[in-house]
């Protein structure tokens, strides 16, 4: 496929840019310093603002997805115009943990332990996914990380849920952003969960 990525300088970005190119994708890799994007065969850096949906939309045009490892400083209706003008059916989105379930109705973010302190950062991604699920025309994809994704080895083995926060025997949840990237391309190619979310950790 020829998949465009947005935010490929980025942690999440770059594993998962690396992940396409060594399946064989064609990678349209997006963004602000393309300098920093990885060389390899088959990707393609383009500098790019994907705050500016006009722009965006001459950037990905011909792509078969994009995925967006953007931190939600992007709005859901800016990127969904973007791909409707360009004509690219499939949207995947990095996501973020606090919208995940804990409980029956009790969001991650809305329990006493979640900072405070993160909470600017994690209703963007709240409020993304809200809007998402209005969206009828693009297929899209909101991947939520668990509550901890961080740099480690590519073990290739986790669990994929749904709604609910994932969480280990010692009641951890994590994932390296190697293994996030392997849980996204999966997705990309197997195509399971369409205007859906869905989370994957240890």
């Amino acid at each position: 496929m020829k998949v465009a990525v947005l935010g490929a300088s980025g942690r999440a970005g770059s594993e998962i840019t690396k992940e396409l190119a060594a399946r064989g994708h064609a990678v349209v890799a997006v963004a602000r310093k393309p300098e920093a994007i990885p060389a390899l065969s088959g990707v393609t850096p383009v500098a790019g603002d994907a705050s500016d949906s006009a722009a965006l939309a001459e950037i990905i045009k011909g792509s078969d997805a994009v995925i967006s490892a953007l931190h939600h400083d992007v709005t859901a209706e800016t990127l969904l115009s973007a791909l409707k003008a360009a004509g690219v059916p499939r949207l995947l989105v990095t996501g973020g943990a606090g919208s995940l379930e804990v409980a029956p109705g009790v969001r991650l973010i809305d329990t006493p332990d979640f900072p405070e302190a993160f909470k600017p950062y994690a209703l963007p991604g709240v409020a993304f996914l809200d809007d998402l699920r209005g969206e009828t025309q693009i297929d899209w994809t909101f991947f939520s990380p668990p509550a901890l994704i961080e740099e480690g080895p590519r073990l290739g083995a986790f669990r994929t849920g749904g709604d609910q926060l994932i969480t280990d025997d010692k009641g951890e949840s994590k994932i390296s952003f190697a293994d996030y990237a392997i849980a996204m391309v999966d997705e990309l190619e197997q195509h399971k969960h369409s205007h859906a979310r869905f989370t994957a950790a240890y």
